[in-house]
């Protein structure tokens, strides 16, 4: 597990997502990256019931780049890691905590790889109509783990295949660049891109 940002990729005028999707595929493929498999995450938000005062959330989230493991993310930022058997868990917490209705959200697509990098493209669905909301790009640098030994690189490399659209620090690396990164920082950094796109559809 290397050094990873997650960015949210516009959609030029006058393209549907799809389109912008495989502009964005062809500039990476020219680079001399090949496709290495598809990707997923998701997340399902739960609410606490009556019992639970004041009332808390927690996000339960999923990533095929670590198939055996759940993260759960609280209201205070904590971010646990557990085996796949926490679903099930919250399951049978229903009377605390139910999943909040349509508020589902996933991004999934292909998955590249390129000398040292790994690099994701996806296409955000919410809801049980699946309906479209964005492009997530995600760009992993794999033989580092400080962010700041390899920001510039990581940030250079993006701007061969996204152009001016190369995205700032995210806001959950912004106090621990000198930091080891861990795969709970990838997982907060799609966190806090999901909690947009649901507040940009009014469904917070």
């Amino acid at each position: 597990m290397g050094v990873t940002c997650v960015s949210q990729w516009p959609v030029p005028d006058g393209k549907s997502g799809q389109q912008a999707v495989e502009m964005l595929q062809r500039r990476l493929e020219a680079t001399g990256a090949t496709k290495a498999g598809s990707f997923c995450v998701d997340c399902e938000t739960y609410m606490s019931g009556q019992s639970i005062t004041p009332s808390k959330t927690a996000h339960v989230m999923h990533n095929t780049e670590h198939p055996l493991t759940c993260f759960a993310i609280m209201d205070s930022g904590t971010c646990l890691v557990a085996d796949s058997y926490f679903d099930q868990l919250m399951t049978k917490l229903k009377g605390f905590y139910t999943p909040r209705k349509g508020a589902k959200i996933e991004v999934k697509g292909p998955r590249y790889e390129y000398i040292d990098f790994i690099v994701k493209i996806g296409t955000v669905t919410t809801g049980p109509t699946a309906s479209s909301r964005g492009i997530l790009v995600e760009v992993e640098y794999t033989p580092c783990v400080v962010p700041n030994d390899c920001w510039s690189l990581l940030t250079e490399f993006m701007g061969t295949f996204m152009g001016d659209n190369k995205p700032p620090v995210p806001q959950v690396l912004a106090n621990k660049m000198d930091g080891i990164y861990a795969p709970t920082d990838t997982i907060l950094q799609y966190l806090e891109h999901f909690n947009n796109y649901r507040k940009s559809t009014g469904n917070k």
